[in-house]
């Protein structure tokens, strides 16, 4: 994959994720939640201080193929569940604290 493709990936999610808080939390103006620019250090999504209160966050996105087997895992945890039930999947590296992996609507709606 070239690099400029790259960037647009990871530049379209951080876009969704945007667009997401911004939706979650309809009283912040699109100036309280930005994304971090290309090389850029820190959080890729930029915070206000009002927007760090209301999510209180910091968002890391990543977009590449190699997290299949964590696709794997919720594929797994989202077979055969009723309609109620969301899928979760908790996993965990040794010497590592475990990790919750969910559904990013599912997410907003639980923060908002």
């Amino acid at each position: 994959m070239r690099n400029s493709s790259r960037k647009a990936k990871a530049t379209k999610l951080q876009n969704i994720i945007r667009s997401k808080i911004l939706k979650a939390f309809p009283h912040l103006k699109k100036r309280d939640v930005d994304t971090a620019k290309e090389g850029q250090s820190g959080p890729d999504i930029l915070l206000s201080r009002i927007a760090k209160k209301l999510c209180p966050y910091q968002f890391e996105v990543k977009s590449q193929n190699r997290m299949k087997t964590v696709y794997t895992f919720y594929k797994q945890a989202s077979k055969k569940i009723p309609k109620s039930l969301e899928p979760v999947v908790v996993m965990k590296m040794n010497s590592r604290d475990p990790l919750v992996v969910i559904d990013v609507d599912h997410f907003f709606d639980l923060i908002k």
